[in-house]
């Protein structure tokens, strides 16, 4: 199972509308508004890095209202949980 995590910045109150289609999505097992630079962290999860890629290119990313996101990839041989 891979992991990424997406930082989102998005239109001014949208938040919560982006939140809920975000939720529909399959691969997210996380969502969450958060205060800062960026509007909402996403945990995504699926069985390949490029299943990853398709969902954020092909659905993250084109959702209106959505400026920008960040990938983050975690590295697992630092350990963590």
């Amino acid at each position: 199972m891979e992991t990424l995590y997406i930082l989102v910045n998005c239109d001014l109150g949208s938040e919560v509308e982006i939140i809920k289609e975000l939720e529909k999505i399959s691969e997210v097992k996380e969502v969450r508004g958060t205060y800062g630079i960026y509007d909402i962290f996403v945990k995504l999860q699926a069985d390949s890095g490029p299943a990853l890629e398709a969902v954020i290119t092909h659905k993250i990313r084109r959702l209106p209202k959505v400026r920008s996101t960040v990938t983050l990839t975690p590295i697992l041989s630092q350990g963590g949980r």
